[in-house]
């Protein structure tokens, strides 16, 4: 039977249930004579007769009967699932989908989240580490994760980190073995630990900024990556000089594991911001992950 013909069994049932067209007409909010054209329009479709009508009362033929106690039960069931949509609208449930760097994934999804999928068991992430610049829209995302300078138009935007600093840093054996660069420039002459990334089409450039002085260097040295926690290794393990965001550096420039260099050239620029397109509906799934990114 065509979709668009259920409700016409809805009907059927209804008055099957209730005994009465009037009844029913009254359950359903519809007239008498509209209910009574459509059990009349189901039984000419079927080609039986459903129900016997009388004056005074309404009864089901025996095809009338079959047909209830086979559809009646199925269409409650339908019914109580639907009921259930309303608990998935109030309780977040299902997948969303969150595609940033793994800079961001590692010092905000991971640690913002995890927190947030042990209240909520029905909650599934599904977070890809991705350095281009994806069109979430076209890749069916439900969340970028992109710096502020970086970020798509038309798309509702939420802070999740500080305002971000580069920190340039290497082991302090290292720098006792290779000294310690004052100027940007010096750089030139170190084993500088390489990123290459899809958003530079090529080896990201280091760039510095000191009181209306600029520079942007291509350095070189053993090591290319494409990710920044590699880099970060790279660096721990004494192999040179690293360029990477300064709270990626905290713990290991507290406990002395690598020294900061050229502090004074290295200037703030935006944080991470989550984006999402401003027209797609905000499920609760979706609103409970934009809280607990949001930076406070």
């Amino acid at each position: 039977m065509p979709r668009e013909n259920l409700n016409d069994l809805v009907a059927f049932i209804s008055i099957a249930r209730e005994g009465s067209f009037t009844r029913a007409a009254a359950q359903l909010g519809v007239s008498q004579s509209a209910l009574s054209h459509t059990v009349r329009a189901l039984e000419a479709r079927l080609g039986i007769r459903l129900l016997t009508r009388t004056t005074r009362s309404v009864a089901m033929t025996e095809a009338g009967e079959h047909l209830y106690q086979s559809v009646a039960p199925r269409l409650d069931e339908i019914q109580d699932e639907l009921a259930m949509m309303g608990e998935f609208r109030d309780r977040p449930a299902g997948t969303v989908r969150i595609n940033c760097a793994g800079h961001a994934a590692d010092l905000y999804v991971w640690p913002r989240l995890q927190p947030v999928l042990d209240d909520y068991p029905e909650l599934k992430v599904e977070l890809t580490v991705d350095y281009g610049l994806t069109d979430i829209v076209a890749e069916r995302f439900d969340i970028g994760i992109r710096l502020g300078e970086q970020l798509a138009r038309d798309m509702i935007a939420v802070p999740v980190s500080p305002v971000q600093r580069i920190a340039v840093v290497a082991t302090p054996a290292y720098f006792a073995a290779h000294g310690v660069p004052r100027q940007p420039q010096e750089l030139a002459a170190h084993n500088c630990i390489g990123m290459r990334l899809p958003t530079h089409g090529g080896l990201l450039p280091w760039e510095f900024d000191k009181a209306g002085q600029s520079c942007k260097l291509r350095v070189s040295g053993q090591w290319t990556f494409n990710a920044s926690a590699p880099a970060l290794r790279a660096a721990l393990a004494g192999a040179g000089v690293a360029y990477l965001p300064e709270d990626m550096m905290q713990e290991h420039l507290a406990a002395g594991r690598l020294q900061r260099v050229l502090e004074d050239w290295c200037e703030p620029y935006d944080g991470y911001y989550a984006y999402y397109p401003s027209r797609r509906q905000s499920s609760r799934a979706l609103q409970v992950v934009i809280a607990a990114l949001r930076s406070g």
